[in-house]
């Protein structure tokens, strides 16, 4: 978990927009430990109404009287700061305004889109929100903090950098812009590259080369106007797997190292990262109703009302369990390819029931799909939808689905997924051969896991005549317990089990005898022969499960 203080603080805000933008005029910002409530463009036509410590924006807001007098009233209202367009002169009379009032006074950079500017502080105010307990991390940054992750890339590379998506568009830039260019301060204040530096890159084939390259490219300094040239540009695409996300743009003085080159590009995985966790998350509606399937899956009190608010509570339904049947080295592909699976799914399941609800729980894609009925046959209807969907997708992303059994209400949706839950883990195990199952169908692969999930936690090991056999075949280097595990699976047929493991039919007869002499084994006995087959399906299969 992160340390670090929420982003929606005036400070940390300051920090990110940094003098490119903005610029504290007068009052305290460091001092102030209060959580922005929201961002408010001011009308003086209008009764003044604010969200808790919010930021105003005072557009218009010129005379110094007048912002003297606004910081008053703010100071009423608990405003932490006020935003008016520079320049604007900490006069006696405003700095003690805003000492009274307790509201810090920046200035707006001139150029600056007053939308863009209340756009990139909701965006960091909502950040924040996402991150206030516990906030997770990526690669040791809050999860989403690009502008955080632009400042420590910057630090690498000893350059200032943005981090653009594919359209062009400033998601994030580092501090020390004022060292840059002119085209630079102007895709920061525009929070997009100009039209015609765009088009100048498209032309000459720059953003095909970037989007090609595996490692950073370098561009020599382009043309401004007729008198004026760029800095040099280092540039490092952005992906997720084959999928573009965007680019980090560092303005430098000369190529990069070797070792800075490395930086970058191992910077572009970190940013791909945060892109993807920042895409998931962004639908909020789409985060509420994951949050809502999550509860309901879970169980306890708090199922039955998400139930109810999604529309599930007295409707028989089945849990869908998916997940991605094998999982790109590439973690960035990975988050790519589990949130087009459940973009699909929720698309499919739409066009089947419009109360299906679909969530990302950890590394699972969950539905619930009400289905009529309470018997076999509706099992049945949600196993052909799993794998019609399954289908769909083909061999582009192959995925696995576990159906669990009915559910009559939405408080019994736990049973469901638990259900769902262990006939996917059967299914990632690889050994049944199938892609979508229930319970039922895989029952055998399921008991033998979780018993062999128990011996694991236990510490226990072979035991009694097979312990034995293991023994004597690690002494002698004899094969009696193939000689067993063959006859057992043969069902006592001594051909076919000889056949099996390429012996003549009379030394597999002389083994069997051998082989119940040094375990002591009854093979006679139906008990004995069922011990002796759960013991050694069990022992093969820790002895062959990954680590």
């Amino acid at each position: 978990m992160s340390s670090s203080p929420p982003r929606a603080r005036l400070g940390r805000i300051l920090d990110d927009l940094g003098s490119t933008l903005v610029e504290l005029v007068c009052g305290d910002a460091d001092g102030s430990h209060r959580d922005i409530g929201g961002v408010v463009i001011y009308d003086p036509h209008d009764e003044l109404e604010l969200p808790q410590h919010a930021l105003v924006l005072g557009v218009g807001v010129h005379d110094r009287a007048q912002i003297a007098g606004l910081l008053s009233q703010l100071g009423e209202h608990g405003a932490s700061a006020l935003l008016v367009r520079a320049p604007v002169r900490a006069e006696p009379v405003i700095k003690e305004a805003s000492r009274r009032s307790g509201v810090a006074l920046l200035g707006v950079a001139p150029g600056a889109s007053w939308d863009q500017l209340a756009a990139m502080i909701r965006s960091l105010i909502n950040d924040g929100d996402r991150g206030a307990a516990g906030k997770e991390t990526l690669g040791g940054l809050p999860s989403g903090d690009l502008f955080a992750l632009a400042n420590a890339v910057s630090a690498l590379v000893g350059a200032p950098v943005t981090i653009e998506d594919r359209g062009c568009r400033v998601l994030a830039f580092s501090g020390g812009q004022e060292e840059t260019d002119p085209p630079r301060i102007a895709t920061i204040l525009g929070r997009q590259v100009p039209a015609h530096l765009a088009r100048n890159l498209e032309e000459n084939g720059v953003f095909q080369a970037i989007y090609r390259s595996r490692q950073p490219v370098y561009i020599d300094s382009l043309p401004v106007d007729e008198s004026e040239l760029s800095l040099p540009r280092a540039v490092m695409v952005v992906r997720a797997g084959d999928e573009v996300l965007g680019s980090i743009w560092a303005a430098v003085q000369s190529p990069l190292s070797e070792e800075q080159c490395e930086a970058l590009c191992d910077a572009a995985k970190l940013v791909a990262l945060h892109m993807m966790w920042l895409r998931t998350g962004s639908d909020v509606e789409r985060r509420l109703r994951a949050g809502l399937v999550g509860t309901a899956l879970e169980g306890g009190a708090a199922a039955a009302e998400a139930a109810r608010r999604l529309g599930l509570a007295v409707r028989p339904s089945a849990v869908l369990a998916f997940a991605l049947a094998a999982v790109p080295a590439d973690e960035a592909q990975y988050i790519a390819e589990r949130q087009q699976v459940l973009d699909a799914l929720a698309l499919h399941l739409g066009a089947v029931h419009p109360c299906a609800a679909t969530a990302l729980v950890g590394d699972v894609v969950y539905a619930v799909l009400p289905v009529p009925g309470d018997d076999d046959a509706a099992e049945d209807r949600a196993l052909r939808i799993a794998a019609d969907f399954c289908g769909r997708l083909g061999e582009r992303l192959r995925v696995l689905a576990g159906v669990g059994p009915i559910a009559l209400d939405g408080t019994a949706l736990f049973r469901s997924r638990a259900g769902a839950d262990r006939a996917l883990r059967a299914l990632r195990e690889g050994r049944s051969g199938r892609t979508v199952a229930r319970t039922s169908d895989v029952l055998s692969e399921i008991l033998l896991l979780e018993m062999a999930a128990l011996i694991t936690e236990h510490g226990d090991t072979p035991a009694g005549p097979i312990a034995r056999l293991r023994a004597y075949d690690a002494e002698h280097n004899t094969y009696l317990v193939t000689t067993l595990d063959a006859w057992l699976d043969a069902f006592g047929d001594i051909p076919a089990a000889a056949s099996a493991i390429f012996v003549h039919p009379n030394t597999f007869r002389y083994r069997l005898r051998r082989l119940a002499e040094i375990s002591g084994m009854d093979v006679g006995d139906p008990e004995a022969r069922f011990a002796a087959m759960l013991q050694l399906r069990l022992w093969r299969r820790l002895r062959t499960a990954p680590a």
